[in-house]
């Protein structure tokens, strides 16, 4: 018999407690954000109908997704992401909501594909959505709830700044450019890939789609474009997209972000339901993948039979997040020591001990109990391994006494304590 992995499937993870100390620091952030922005949660089965997701991404997706066929021959997937279900869920019951909707999701997604640094096979991501209202109210507000989720994390605000673009934009300088309207989603998916695949693999691409020599040439020199300035200069003055995107810019300050924002017509997203402005996060120091993205899609309810709804929302996972925040933090940064451990030197000292954690339990303090008798040593071995801030241990002359001694494990200092 073969020996047994004690490794998880590949691409998946084990959370151990000190991976639970990250893992806790980004969700906590994650809900807290969310509520504080008048987010409501919401849910949904980890298990999808194929004909959903290839409904919203195309037959192509059964490629890079978990799918299986039921003992009933129904064809379903683990969810990839969670817009799909989301569309599905507002479609269900949009004769009875109110619109605009704010709702958010921590939902765990499984994605079979090659994994690179900062992508695995499963992953957790917060979604922020917002749906039913039209103005660019709606992007500016999950950028600034995203932006100060990463805040709570601990990131610096000059550690991360959001790349924004209009695809709509992009759809006006490629229409100037002569490339008709047929060929732009082949066009967005091909310069999407650019920094992934080299340009001339890129060039190949859109030569197949049919563009010639000058088609390709002129494509490339849009991701020239710096600044917004420029790309209005190209679009004309009377350009929608360059109106929403200046909007965009404005609210930001009212937000207080604005220098967290940074025109960049190189941010495609390669989801073709994107329909106007989209956003991707980076490190500012561009060592990692996107921290979060997302965009508006005002198209997606009609591709799985909902009335046409104006859309907003964003992924933000949290693999990429917890690798920037161990890079800019360090790795233990997120063992902040709190409570107290408690120990005892003899089985006659275990009521005491057990009779002051349930009385700071009841004050309100995490305790972490020894459950079995312990020498000095040993008993703060473990707790300086631990995450506690301060130790107890009791011994047969503080019984005595009445009282022990509480020490913080980083300064050393002791300090008094009633035995109750």
């Amino acid at each position: 018999m073969a020996t047994l992995s004690f490794e998880p499937p590949r691409g998946m993870r084990d959370f151990y407690p000190e991976d639970m100390l990250w893992r806790n620091r980004v969700f906590d952030a994650w809900r807290q954000a969310a509520s504080a922005f008048g987010f409501q949660p919401y849910d949904a089965c980890v298990v999808e109908s194929l004909e959903l997701l290839q409904r919203k991404s195309g037959e192509e997706v059964s490629e890079q997704i978990y799918h299986f066929e039921d003992k009933s021959g129904r064809q379903l997937a683990l969810r990839p992401e969670m817009t799909p279900t989301l569309a599905r869920m507002i479609a269900a019951r949009q004769g009875r909501l109110t619109f605009p909707v704010k709702w958010f999701a921590v939902a765990q997604c499984f994605r079979y594909e090659r994994m690179t640094r900062g992508r695995k096979r499963e992953h957790y991501q917060l979604n922020l959505d917002i749906i039913g209202e039209e103005s660019v109210s709606a992007e500016i507000e999950v950028m600034a709830a995203a932006a100060t989720a990463l805040e709570k994390m601990g990131m610096p605000a000059d550690a991360f700044r959001i790349h924004v673009n209009n695809r709509a934009l992009l759809s006006e300088l490629l229409d100037k450019s002569g490339i008709a309207a047929a060929h732009h989603p082949a066009v967005f998916l091909a310069l999407d890939k650019r920094g992934k695949i080299p340009d001339e693999a890129i060039a190949t691409l859109l030569r197949e789609e049919g563009l010639d020599e000058t088609a390709i040439a002129k494509t490339f020199e849009l991701l020239a474009v710096e600044t917004l300035d420029q790309a209005a200069e190209m679009a004309g003055a009377d350009s929608p997209a360059i109106a929403r995107l200046r909007e965009l810019f404005t609210l930001a300050k009212v937000y207080g972000i604005e220098d967290r924002l940074l025109f960049d017509i190189a941010v495609i997203r390669g989801l073709s339901y994107y329909t106007g402005i989209v956003f991707e996060a980076f490190d500012t120091a561009r060592k990692f993948r996107a921290i979060f993205g997302g965009g508006r899609y005002d198209n997606l309810l009609t591709t799985i039979g909902g009335d046409p709804t104006p859309a907003v929302g964003l992924g933000f996972g949290d693999v990429v997040v917890v690798e920037v925040l161990k890079d800019l933090l360090g790795e233990t940064a997120a063992a902040e020591r709190n409570g107290v451990a408690i120990g005892y030197m003899a089985p006659e000292q275990r009521e005491a001990a057990m009779r002051l954690a349930k009385t700071l339990r009841d004050a309100g303090e995490t305790v972490d109990l020894s459950l079995g008798k312990q020498k000095p040593k040993a008993f703060f071995s473990r707790a300086n391994a631990g995450t506690c801030a301060d130790a107890i241990y009791i011994g047969p002359d503080d019984v005595t006494r009445g009282t022990a001694k509480r020490k913080h494990l980083d300064t050393r200092e002791e300090t008094e304590i009633p035995l109750p």
